[in-house]
């Protein structure tokens, strides 16, 4: 429950038995319907109180399940997200992995060409 609910559950509560305990003692009645009447706005107060933290208590519960469910939603887009992801990165690796394939192909065809001229060259007779 929150701080603000607490207060005015406790405002409630307070400010009945300070009316409640000013209008009986003002009241011209003998002790024990003084007493009666203080025991009759108690119970009444009480029954205040425990319906204002039910309501209180009402509006946590649904505040909380709303919160918890947005959490779960998150936590569904952000698990789509990363699947998505795992398979982007899966496809770059695999097209990177082709063209380092390809480009080490063509390195080693280049090396073979350059070994080959060098040969021919190094086989020419000097003129």
């Amino acid at each position: 429950m929150a701080e603000k609910d607490w207060d005015l559950v406790k405002g409630v509560v307070v400010g009945g038995l300070i009316g409640a305990a000013i209008g009986i003692l003002f009241a011209p009645k003998s002790g024990k319907e003084t007493r009666q009447d203080i025991a009759d706005k108690a119970d009444e107060l009480l029954v205040k109180a425990k319906a204002e933290y039910e309501k209180t208590a009402e509006k946590s519960k649904a505040a909380y399940e709303a919160a918890v469910k947005r959490l779960k939603d998150a936590e569904s887009v952000a698990k789509e997200k990363v699947e998505e992801l795992e398979g982007k990165v899966s496809e770059l690796a695999h097209q990177s992995a082709e063209t380092l394939s390809e480009s080490k192909s063509r390195l080693k065809k280049a090396i073979d060409a350059g070994k080959e001229a060098y040969r021919e060259e190094k086989e020419k007779p000097m003129v």
